[in-house]
C-alpha cells in the first residue's frame, strides 16, 4: 500500500508543479496582452487561468497534502528527521504561493492587476527554487 500512495503522491506533485509553473507564465502573457490592449487575448487568458487554477492546480495541491499526510501516517519516524521539517516548511511556502496565484487570478479577472510581465517572469521562478530544494532534501536527506 505504501508504494501505491507514494507513487500517487509523486504524480500529484508533478501535476501541481506543472500548474505552478504554467499559471504564472499565463500571467506573463496576460500582462503583455493587457499592456497592448488585446481584449480577445485577455478574455482567453482569463478562461485559461481560471480553469487551470480550479481544475488542475487546486485539486493537485489537495492531493499532494492528503497523500503526503497519509505517507506520514504510515512512516511516523520521519517526523523526527530534520530534512522532513525543511521539506514541510517549503511545502507550506508553496501553499502560500499557490494562494498568491489566486490573488493575482482574481485581480486579472476584475481587470485590476497592475503587475508587469517582468514581475511575473520573476514570480514564475520561485517554485523552481522550491522544487530543487525539495528534491535534494528528499533524495539526499542531509539532516
Amino acid at each position: 500500500m505504501y508504494l501505491w500512495i507514494k507513487a500517487l503522491h509523486i504524480v500529484a506533485v508533478v501535476t501541481w508543479f506543472a500548474a505552478l509553473f504554467y499559471l504564472p507564465r499565463l500571467y506573463v502573457y496576460h500582462a503583455m496582452a493587457r499592456d497592448k490592449g488585446e481584449q480577445q487575448a485577455i478574455d482567453y487568458f482569463r478562461v485559461m487561468e481560471r480553469k487551470l487554477y480550479r481544475g488542475i492546480m487546486t485539486p493537485s495541491m489537495i492531493a499532494v497534502i492528503v497523500l503526503g499526510g497519509w505517507l506520514l501516517y504510515l512512516m511516523p519516524q520521519w517526523l523526527g528527521m530534520g530534512w522532513l521539517h525543511a521539506k514541510l516548511a517549503l511545502v507550506l511556502l508553496l501553499v502560500i504561493y499557490h494562494h498568491a496565484c489566486l490573488v493575482y487570478l482574481k485581480q486579472f479577472a476584475a481587470g485590476r492587476c497592475r503587475r508587469t510581465h517582468v514581475f511575473f517572469r520573476w514570480f514564475n521562478e520561485l517554485p523552481v527554487i522550491a522544487l530543487l530544494a525539495i528534491v535534494i532534501l528528499v533524495v539526499l536527506k542531509p539532516f
